[in-house]
């Protein structure tokens, strides 16, 4: 029997309407965990953006990347829409996808 994979695109931020970074993994809770220690260098340590708030699941991690690359090529705008979509609140739903 094969094992599903699944790949997945995610928007962090660090405060309401603040600082935004959008990513693609197949291991979403150890990358957003990674995110949140300040494990990773680069933008997301140096903004302090380690709030997970948007999401969205793919089959296969080709099809993760174009929506990747979709999402960054689109406008501030959009993607506060789709953090609002999902999450009007703007929660870290980090805690939501670990239990």
């Amino acid at each position: 029997m094969k094992k599903e994979k699944y790949s997945y695109i995610y928007i962090l931020f660090n405060k309401r309407n603040g600082t935004l970074y959008t990513g693609v993994s197949a291991n979403l809770v150890k990358r957003v965990y990674e995110h949140k220690q300040k494990i990773v260098e680069g933008f997301t340590k140096k903004y302090s953006i380690d709030k997970f708030g948007y999401y969205e699941i793919f089959d296969n991690i080709e099809n993760a990347i174009t929506r990747e690359k979709q999402i960054k090529a689109g406008s501030r705008k959009n993607k506060i829409k789709l953090i609002e979509t999902i999450n009007p609140e703007w929660k870290d739903l980090y805690y939501d996808i670990i239990n």
